[in-house]
This record gives C-alpha cells, structure tokens and sequence, in this order.
C-alpha cells in the first residue's frame, strides 16, 4: 500500500466530512480495498465519527473491506449478457474457482465479481479478468480461460 498516496488524499480533503464517500472511493481505486486503519485515518482526518465511516463502507456494494485476490474476474448479468447466457458464464466461474460472486479463494488468487454491465452489450457475454475481455464466453470457455491466470 501507498501510504503517501493514502496520505495524500486525506490531506486535500481534511476537515470536509461531506466528502466521505468520495475519499473512500478515491482511496479503493489507489490500493483496491478499504483497510481498517485505513477507514480510522478517514475517520480522524476528515472529522467523522469511526462508526459512520464503517456503516458508509460497509452500506455501499462497491466498496471493499477484505483485500482482492490477485486476479480480479468480473462475468457481466446485465440485461444483454444475461440473455445470451451471462448467468451460466457466472455459475461456472464460481463452480471452477471455489468461490461466490463477492468472494476470494482461500489462497487469494482469485475475486470473482458479478457486474451489471461491462460496457460490452454487443459482444457478450462478457468475462473481464485484469483488465483482459473475453467476449462472447460460454460455460464450456470458462475454465480454458481462467487457466491461463493460474
């Protein structure tokens, strides 16, 4: 963890408790995860109570209090992908890594996220792992594809 960056965006936003969400983003997109110590420095640098940041960290989807394996696989169920078989996509990515939408495997390789829409309607389903797309993916695609990130 950068902990001069950490320190960075707190400084520009000491003092503003109005801009709680928007640090906490700030900060997950630096170091990917909202560390404890982490959320008690919001707490101090921007004057809010430490129960307040929890609730706001733990009430948002988006943010993530235990750390993101080292492979990031998003499967997409919006609308599009879920027609053309988004939600099997999903259940085999779970079936193959051990692991429910949400989770990280026991060795923390793996964090499989389901998302909404990947911004790839036209070509899905659609399995996004680090970045990489992998469109038009079928259950039988799955596990070919995840090997390669072993």
């Amino acid at each position: 963890m950068d902990h001069e960056k950490v320190d960075q965006i707190l400084d520009e936003h000491q003092g503003k408790p109005g801009s709680l969400i928007h640090v906490l983003m700030e900060l997950q997109g630096e170091i990917h995860w909202l560390p404890r110590d982490v959320l008690m420095k919001v707490g101090e640098k921007l004057q809010v109570p430490f129960r307040q940041v929890l609730q706001t960290a733990t009430f948002y989807k988006t943010f993530r209090l235990e750390p993101p394996g080292r492979h990031e696989v998003h499967v997409c169920t919006g609308t599009s992908c879920h027609v053309r078989g988004g939600r099997r996509v999903l259940e085999k990515a779970g079936e193959v890594l051990g692991i429910a939408p949400g989770e990280t495997d026991a060795q923390s390789r793996f964090t499989l996220v389901e998302g909404n829409c990947l911004g790839c309607c036209t070509l899905g389903p659609e399995m996004i792992v680090d970045g990489e797309h992998h469109s038009g993916v079928t259950p039988d695609d799955v596990e070919d594809i995840l090997k390669k990130y072993e």
